[in-house]
């Protein structure tokens, strides 16, 4: 009889324990955060990635009641920040802003230390809009098939820049197999770069987002030969999408929030939640269509159900490409 007393007691302590536990997590939950929130960018300062990172960061703010401070973590193809946020503890304060860079790394990268599925929660994606394939106005083409005609009439005298494991990358890569152009490539740290070297005329072509090149190509400094993505751009409405052009390609520019993959469910629900508030604030939507950019509100389920058929597509353009790096 005593033992079974001492069982029952056992259990009773051990409901005990776990409901104290469980009361703590949604104590701790519902005290989120009470401290700052790191915003990690794996890409340089400047980049779409970065700038929409900063729109949702300074809202972000507003809607927690907490600062949230971006911090910068650029380099190999925007591994060395993912690898930071993948390690970070999963409190819910130290936060991952990527792109599509983020699902090209497991097919591109020979030795990837994370899983960038497995080893991250998806909070939801923030913006999208197409790409823009540009050229510099010193070069005498004004479309895509002027611009295949001129390499293969002048082989080896083009190039274009890009950030190292980015979709433009990819995306370059891509229309040079598709369209068997003998243009070099030159990778970049980051797209900025990319873009001060085609400004000076240092190489002849680039594909990048709306909210960088759109500007430079109204004020003349870039001409504007293709689009790439789902229609024809509002910016731009002279220019084809590069499928009109000839050339069967169709990706978008995205961002998204992660975070660490152990991070508490409470907590990515409530930022998920906070997320879309923002989201659907007119200020936000005002700003980011200046940027010729479109808020893309959903779930985590969602997002991560995109997640995973972005990354399908993109390892089927890395086996095309034939595209790895180091």
């Amino acid at each position: 009889m005593r033992t079974i007393w001492i069982a029952g007691f056992a259990v009773c302590g051990a409901i005990a324990l776990l409901a104290g536990d469980a009361h703590i997590g949604k104590t701790l939950a519902q005290a989120y955060p009470n401290k700052p929130i790191k915003l990690v960018v794996p890409l340089t300062a400047g980049s779409p990635v970065d700038v929409v990172g900063r729109l949702i960061g300074n809202h972000l703010s507003a809607a927690l009641r907490q600062s949230v401070i971006v911090e910068n973590r650029p380099g190999a193809g925007a591994t060395i920040g993912a690898k930071f946020v993948a390690a970070a503890e999963p409190d819910g304060y130290t936060l991952l802003h990527t792109a599509a860079n983020h699902v090209i790394a497991p097919a591109a990268f020979k030795n990837l230390t994370y899983e960038p599925l497995r080893d991250f929660a998806p909070i939801g994606a923030t913006a999208t809009s197409p790409f823009v394939v540009v050229v510099t106005p010193k070069l005498p083409v004004k479309t895509v098939p002027e611009l295949i005609a001129y390499s293969k009439a002048n082989p080896r005298t083009l190039n274009w820049g890009y950030g190292l494991g980015t979709s433009p990358h990819l995306i370059g890569e891509l229309f040079k197999h598709v369209t068997k152009v003998d243009i070099a490539s030159i990778p970049y740290k980051g797209g900025a770069n990319a873009i001060t070297d085609l400004l000076a005329g240092q190489i002849h072509m680039n594909i990048g987002t709306t909210a960088t090149l759109v500007p430079l190509v109204n004020s003349g400094k870039l001409r504007a030969i293709a689009v790439i993505g789902e229609g024809r751009h509002a910016d731009l409405p002279e220019v084809p999408t590069i499928e009109e052009s000839g050339v069967p390609l169709r990706f978008t520019f995205w961002t998204g929030l992660l975070a660490p993959a152990a991070t508490p469910a409470d907590i990515q629900q409530k930022l998920s939640a906070a997320l879309n508030e923002v989201l659907a604030n007119p200020e936000l939507i005002a700003s980011m269509s200046k940027l010729g950019l479109q808020p893309k509100p959903g779930t985590p389920q969602q997002f991560g159900a995109f997640l995973e058929s972005e990354r399908r597509a993109w390892a089927e353009a890395v086996n095309l490409t034939g595209v790895k790096i180091d």
